[in-house]
């Protein structure tokens, strides 16, 4: 029997002004899949860049790609899950609403001792921060990285691993108040970057080598400048585009600057798989229990008012993570 709930929809790309309240239906799971009611949903840059055009959907649409909640609901052929379940997710789109279907493949269990707010703000970012230290870059002890935005949702899970792993982690912020919070998760050096060429100041701390991986975020405003960090060899993991695509590139330039690796990662393509979203979300949940990873839940909004949880992203108003609670 389908259910009447409530979802944020979007008719149009625009600002945070699109993103509506509405009622909407649901149907009942099919085989494979499971109904989930929402207790969190996480908050990330890529909302926005679905809800702007920037990255363009089909509409009308939900956004968000995480959440966690508990299993009301299961279809047909689900294997390894019951009612009552904690659950977390990672995609598909569509985690701003009161409940959601989702396939039973695309989810994960959550362990005791993991609330739902953490568990549904750090799927998305915290599985990121998997892919990029554990594959993309295999951090080791003794590496010196550079982190973009180390004060930002996916920064602050990249410092402490990166420093649990046993590298000297530099991070870039946009303000003093976020060096800060970036030296609490780790940054052994905080460059401030309106105020500092960063590719300067990492020779500099590198005594000229320059750093084995950039972890860029950001996109159009650092990557050339994060192309000048990187040592012979190095890999330039350009993830997110917080400030902007990156414009068009010469590959020449990686020849120029030391036969440098370039890579457009996506968290899809490292969880592709059943085994790899297991692996991810086991490591995840692991470091988080143990500590050595602390998820900052540093603000939450009721999910009615996505829009201005939307407006203060977007406005660098936000550190940590951030929750939509339904």
């Amino acid at each position: 029997m389908p259910l009447a709930t409530h979802a944020i929809r979007i008719h149009e790309n625009g600002g945070p002004e699109v993103l509506r309240w509405e009622e909407v239906t649901i149907d009942d799971p099919g085989p494979g899949e499971v109904r989930v009611r929402n207790t969190a949903i996480g908050l990330n840059f890529i909302d926005t860049y679905q809800r702007s055009g920037l990255y363009p959907m089909p509409l009308p649409m939900t956004l968000g790609s995480e959440g966690a909640g508990v299993i009301e609901k299961i279809g047909a052929k689900v294997k390894g899950f019951k009612l009552g379940d904690r659950v977390a997710y990672a995609g598909p789109i569509g985690a701003y609403a009161e409940a959601v279907l989702r396939p039973a493949d695309k989810l994960v269990k959550v362990p005791a001792g993991v609330s739902d707010q953490t568990a549904a703000a750090m799927m998305l970012k915290g599985m990121t921060a998997w892919y990029l230290v554990r594959r993309t870059y295999k951090v080791k002890k003794g590496d010196t990285i550079l982190v973009h935005a180390a004060a930002g949702g996916v920064g602050l899970i990249l410092c402490q691993w990166g420093k649990y792993l046993g590298a000297t982690v530099i991070g870039t912020v946009g303000s003093e108040a976020k060096a800060a919070i970036a030296k609490k998760a780790g940054c052994k050096h905080v460059i401030v970057a309106e105020r500092e060429i960063v590719s300067k100041r990492v020779r500099e701390i590198t005594k000229g080598k320059g750093v084995p991986v950039v972890y860029d975020g950001v996109g159009k405003e650092t990557f050339m400048d994060s192309l000048d960090c990187l040592a012979p060899l190095g890999v330039m993991a350009s993830f997110g585009n917080a400030s902007g695509a990156v414009p068009p590139v010469n590959i020449g330039i990686l020849a120029a600057k030391g036969s440098l690796f370039l890579t457009r990662p996506t968290l899809g393509s490292y969880t592709a798989t059943r085994a790899d979203l297991e692996a991810a979300a086991r490591d995840l949940f692991a470091v988080v229990k143990k500590g050595a990873v602390k998820i900052a839940i540093n603000q939450s909004y009721p999910l009615r008012d996505a829009a201005q949880a939307h407006r203060d992203l977007e406005g660098r108003k936000t550190t940590g993570s951030t929750v939509l609670i339904p």
